[in-house]
């Protein structure tokens, strides 16, 4: 089985249960999510249509595909992967909080001239701050404002050829627009970033978290006189 076909692979299976846990996430009647195997953020996750009639693997091939399909089938296929993903930023959220304390953009969207046979939405957390994140083309790939990733709402049937161009564009962070030489310069730029981003967050949720002391301690204060008046009157 090769990888470009992989994905097709996972959503032709009619008993999703029996795929690792290290590759499943979760499925219903009509999707499938799954880790990506090579992350380009903390959080990444991949959105597959299953194949059941009346659509075939063909028409399931890609987003352009579905939507040349008939308008109700491919309006069905699309609002099913947008249902599953409004789950998946639920509990991307949910582990936001349980690991780091505070929660960050997430982004839900298509490549336009994706890699992989089988249509497959991505969700992932805006950070891009991953291992996996090793070429330009990955990061341009993924760049909210570059053209080639395409936003749930944005999807539209265009030529591979019109979006290919866009993975070999200069390399600038997506947050401040900064030029960088290359991938290891924008890797640090960009763990550099998200790490003040944390600490902002941090910052913040500590300032919350004295106020809400201070408000404490004066309500315990105010209880304690209270009830030493109301002593001294009996």
């Amino acid at each position: 089985m090769s990888a470009l076909t992989i994905l097709r692979s996972y959503a032709q299976k009619s008993h999703p249960e029996t795929l690792p846990p290290s590759v499943l996430l979760e499925f219903t009647d009509s999707t499938i999510t799954i880790f990506d195997a090579y992350p380009k953020s903390v959080f990444h996750f991949l959105i597959l249509p299953r194949v059941k009639p009346p659509l075939t693997i063909f028409e399931l091939a890609s987003l352009r595909t579905v939507l040349k399909t008939d308008k109700d089938h491919a309006r069905a296929v699309l609002d099913n992967l947008g249902e599953e993903a409004k789950k998946v930023e639920r509990q991307i959220r949910e582990e936001m909080i349980k690991r780091y304390g505070y929660e960050w953009n997430i982004w839900t969207g298509f490549h336009a001239a994706p890699s992989m046979e089988h249509l497959h939405l991505h969700v992932l957390s805006a950070d891009m701050c991953s291992p996996a994140m090793k070429l330009k083309k990955h990061y341009n790939s993924f760049h909210p404002s570059r053209g080639f990733f395409l936003s749930l709402e944005e999807m539209r049937a265009l030529k591979a050829s019109t979006y290919e161009p866009l993975l070999k564009e200069y390399l600038a962070c997506w947050r401040c627009g900064a030029g960088m030489k290359n991938m290891p310069t924008l890797k640090t730029h960009l763990q550099e970033e998200w790490d003040k981003e944390a600490k902002a967050k941090k910052a913040k949720l500590e300032r919350k978290r004295k106020r809400d002391d201070v408000h404490g301690e004066a309500g315990d204060a105010k209880r304690h006189a209270s009830e030493k008046e109301q002593e001294l009157q009996s």
